[in-house]
């Protein structure tokens, strides 16, 4: 009976482990036979790098219509031929040049006379604006009226008396009256003013 039990149990096991491995299986068919094919990379042909260079790949990639495509002609410095024919030079030497202008390589062809360019005429003084600064502004005469001085009897000490509009001041040679005008020589005929606005000197005479 033991035995029996123990068979059971070991056919129990077993039919469980088919149970997680049979689709186990069938999913990895299914993933195989579903997957395409990779495609074919280009070809690749390895380069190996110079002596020094560090920053040159080791592989470049080049398409298959470059490998096909036709290599240029490589011409050898053999075939050149470095000889001066002189025959060919004489007989450029032979051909008459039938030309109208000037042969440039004859000695005895004339020079072409070119004409001198013409100055242009003088312009009119009168026409061309001069900047000439303006003229400094006039200086105005200056509003003083000189009617009368006293002296002293050594005549030492003189002064003059002036009329300013409806002002009327005394004042001695080197004074100023009305912070403008300063007073210079002062005579009985006549008095010399200085107006400091302008750097003006006018002679006054003195009113009869």
């Amino acid at each position: 009976m033991k035995t029996g039990a123990e068979d059971k149990k070991k056919v129990m096991i077993l039919a469980g482990l088919l149970v997680i491995i049979i689709p186990a299986a069938i999913w990895e068919l299914y993933g195989y036979f579903a997957t395409p094919a990779p495609r074919p990379l280009p070809a690749q042909i390895a380069t190996t790098p110079r002596a020094g260079a560090t920053n040159a790949p080791a592989r470049v990639a080049i398409s298959s219509s470059a490998i096909s495509a036709p290599e240029a002609q490589k011409v050898s410095s053999n075939n050149i031929d470095p000889t001066l024919h002189l025959a060919k030079l004489a007989q450029s030497e032979d051909v008459e040049y039938a030309g109208t202008g000037r042969n440039i390589f004859s000695a005895e062809s004339a020079p072409v006379h070119i004409d001198q360019p013409v100055a242009p005429a003088r312009p009119n003084d009168n026409n061309v604006a001069v900047n000439t600064p303006p003229p400094p502004p006039q200086a105005p005469s200056i509003d003083l009226k000189y009617f009368g001085y006293s002296q002293s009897r050594d005549k030492s000490n003189i002064r003059a008396f002036l009329v300013h509009g409806d002002d009327i001041f005394m004042a001695r040679s080197g004074e100023i009256v009305d912070h403008r005008y300063k007073i210079g020589s002062i005579s009985p005929g006549s008095i010399q003013v200085t107006d400091l606005s302008y750097n003006n000197t006018q002679s006054l005479p003195l009113m009869q």
